[in-house]
């Protein structure tokens, strides 16, 4: 019996462990760089360790600002997120988003980019605001 308690007890150690995402608590959650709390949920990014640390930012700035600092710098990452313009409060995967700055955002922390799922959607508003369009490597070297 204590044998499977001891396996048991494991399971649920390594389960608890998890490398996912997990959705952002906007009024609560607070950036972990410049440290305001989420409020629009329109806007926000998530990085997730390989060891299941989540780190949560209310724009898209200050996320980079952090993978660009020295802990940043130390860090695994198995997922980066933003949050979906078009869809507020879901994340989408960073590397394969479609960015648009324009001064028509007002994001949080100023960055005024924000991220769509599909290039045929930023298009679209890219041609109501204005504005560039940005590559996830090209916003990469935004904030350095």
């Amino acid at each position: 019996m204590k044998r499977y308690l001891s396996i048991f007890a494991l399971l649920v150690f390594l389960a608890s462990c998890s490398a996912d995402p997990r959705p952002i608590a906007y009024g609560q959650d607070g950036c972990h760089h410049c440290k305001m709390t989420l409020m629009d949920p329109k806007f926000g990014a998530e990085l997730v360790t390989e060891k299941g640390k989540v780190f949560v930012f209310d724009d898209v700035n200050c996320m980079l600002h952090y993978m660009d600092s020295e802990d940043g710098k130390s860090q695994m990452y198995k997922h980066i997120l933003v949050i979906d313009y078009l869809n507020p409060g879901v994340l989408l995967d960073a590397k394969y988003a479609f960015y648009l700055k324009s001064e028509e955002f007002k994001t949080p922390m100023a960055s005024q980019i924000v991220a769509f799922p599909e290039y045929d959607l930023l298009k679209e508003y890219k041609n109501k605001t204005g504005g560039v369009y940005l590559a996830w490597g090209e916003l990469t070297t935004q904030f350095k």
